[in-house]
């Protein structure tokens, strides 16, 4: 029998020994250590390094729009403007101000588009062999793009313009609709006449 206890014995201490005994709680606090020590070599490493504030703005544009062909494909022209009916001052505001922010988007896709045009050729070689010969190609071609761009950033000044325009003219129709759909003033109290 006393063999058989320190048998039994030793076969507890070497389970033991193999695997530490530890419970739930031990269990946890070692995980948070770990994610601490963690953390803070990462913030330890930077912090010889400068990080500004980032902040993200995520604008999305949802097109209501039934389209034929199921949703899929470019836009089309009524997707970028509205519908051209001019009955109130409000819509004509509205539709210059569509105009130019499509035309000021469009010109900043086409000016990059331009510059990407004129990279991409340029690593096209020069067919005579010519020094600076693919660029002057290359430039020659995305001048084109970049007077488009040109254009549709002087598109984007005229529909401001437009709007500008139409205010000057017609001011003293649109003020004598505007003084009609004033409020009353309602009486106001002196409080220093007693």
């Amino acid at each position: 029998m006393a063999n058989n206890a320190s048998a039994n014995r030793q076969a507890r201490q070497g389970r033991q020994a193999s695997r530490p005994q530890t419970n739930a709680n031990s269990n946890k606090s070692d995980k948070f250590a770990s994610a601490g020590a963690a953390a803070g070599g990462f913030i330890g490493g930077l912090g010889s390094s400068f990080a500004p504030p980032i902040n993200i703005n995520v604008n999305r544009t949802v097109n209501n729009h039934g389209s034929g062909s199921g949703g899929t494909g470019r836009p089309h022209a009524e997707a970028l403007l509205p519908s051209p009916e001019f009955t109130s001052p409000a819509q004509v505001r509205n539709y210059c101000n569509s105009l130019r922010a499509a035309a000021v988007t469009l010109s900043i896709e086409v000016a990059m588009g331009s510059e990407i045009l004129k990279g991409v050729l340029a690593a096209v070689p020069d067919p005579q062999g010519r020094a600076f010969g693919s660029r002057l190609r290359a430039q020659k071609v995305a001048r084109k793009m970049q007077r488009s761009a040109d254009a549709l950033r002087d598109a984007a000044k005229n529909a401001a313009a437009c709007y500008a325009v139409f205010q000057q003219e017609y001011e003293e129709e649109i003020n004598r609709v505007r003084h009609r759909a004033r409020r009353p003033q309602v009486p106001q109290i002196n409080w220093a006449q007693q």
